[in-house]
């Protein structure tokens, strides 16, 4: 197999590699999925308009300076794209390799958001502040490292040739990997990742070919663990709130069904084209909070409108669109497990984000993919599409 970080394929040799073949006729750039790449630029792009509108009139927030968050966004967007070049470049065959590691490594972290160095944003403990204003989610890293572990795990022996499928001790070996991350992200709690995480599993497990009998179990062992976390009363009270809340929009409408109700207030005064872009006047009255993280969807649905809102919803689409023909085109089983994690996971964590900001989703906190402001979910959705990008330019052209 051709090292991935030469960007070699079938008729190039290494002698070829390098950025002279940005120019050749089968050149990387050709190999990229421009769809993916311009459409996750699109979102961030906007983003960065709605995290302005947002944040530059909160002067409690932005230190006194209206560009403060947007600065911000513009450098995370940035970083992001070198990370995507970076495991480009590293490719994800040779990544492969180093998944131990990486796996190491984000164990690691979050176990440090349990010690002294954790802090605490939102009622959530998954934060370790690094100063200067900057702060990180191990979490979101986890999401990856859970995604490259178990393909790894899943897909050892299949791509090897010894085996057609998973048989049920790989599955059980790839459980166990995921596991362990998952555990440490509840102690915190951190219940929004934990959905993720889930998820990511099924899909996981849907694309590697394992026995259906693992997914039935574990959505009904999922069912068991939610009814017995609750039971045990695992989930802090500001959690337990948001469910109540979710479950009941019209409780205590100015207290846990606050954020709830003036999302929606926010986004059914948009109508179809909105109020237009800085003029919201739920936004620009500060009504809603946390719009520019959480609920900056509902900045959209004001100021943008129907149309505006519509135009994320598609792009995100074209981004699980293409990232499904990646994850259907790989020749080997790794790469396919790998971008159909990816898809699962953005695909969840857009629907709860919308769906929370609709009142159809409970309140979790997870960000909008692309959109939404944050370093470590942006560098996150980032090296996933670098992710996706690496899977598709090592193939084979005619595949």
């Amino acid at each position: 197999m051709t090292g991935a970080n030469t960007f070699s394929v079938s008729g190039y040799g290494p002698e070829r590699a390098g950025w002279t073949r940005i120019f050749a006729r089968d050149s990387l750039a050709r190999r990229l999925d421009w769809p993916i790449l311009l459409s996750g630029l699109a979102l961030s792009g906007i983003g960065s308009l709605l995290v302005y509108s947002a944040t530059r009139n909160r002067t409690e927030i932005n230190q006194g300076d209206p560009y403060y968050f947007l600065l911000r966004h513009l450098m995370n967007t940035g970083i992001g794209l070198a990370l995507m070049i970076g495991v480009v470049w590293v490719g994800h065959r040779t990544l492969r390799t180093a998944v131990p590691m990486l796996y190491g490594a984000s164990v690691f972290l979050i176990l440090m958001v349990l010690t002294p160095l954790g802090s605490t944003v939102n009622g959530a403990h998954s934060w370790i502040v690094l100063g200067g204003g900057f702060s990180l989610q191990p979490s979101e890293f986890v999401k990856i490292t859970i995604i490259l572990g178990m393909a790894m795990m899943l897909a050892a022996r299949v791509d090897a040739g010894d085996k057609k499928y998973p048989d049920h001790r790989t599955v059980l070996q790839s459980l166990g990997i995921a596991s362990v991350p998952i555990l440490i992200v509840l102690l915190m709690p951190d219940l929004g990742s934990v959905m993720v995480m889930v998820v990511i599993i099924l899909g996981v497990l849907l694309a590697s070919g394992a026995s259906n009998r693992w997914i039935f179990g574990l959505i009904g062992t999922g069912a068991l663990g939610a009814l017995a976390v609750w039971q045990l009363h695992i989930l802090d009270d500001y959690q337990i709130a948001r469910f109540a809340a979710f479950a009941n929009p019209s409780l205590d409408p100015a207290g846990v069904g606050y954020n709830t109700n003036q999302a929606r207030i926010a986004i059914g005064s948009g109508g179809l084209t909105g109020s237009g872009l800085f003029h919201g006047s739920q936004t620009t009255g500060q009504f809603v909070p946390e719009q520019q993280t959480d609920f900056v969807f509902t900045v959209a649905g004001e100021e943008l409108g129907f149309l505006g809102a519509g135009l994320i919803v598609v792009l995100l689409g074209v981004v699980l669109w293409r990232a499904c023909r990646i994850a259907r085109d790989s020749t080997e089983l790794y790469g396919t497990i790998v971008a159909a994690g990816i898809v699962a996971w953005f695909a969840f964590q857009a629907f709860e984000n919308i769906g929370m900001t609709l009142g159809i989703m409970p309140v979790t906190g997870l960000p909008l993919p692309f959109v939404s402001y944050g370093g470590s979910s942006m560098f996150a959705v980032w090296i996933a599409v670098g992710l996706l990008q690496s899977i598709r330019s090592q193939r084979p052209m005619s595949a």
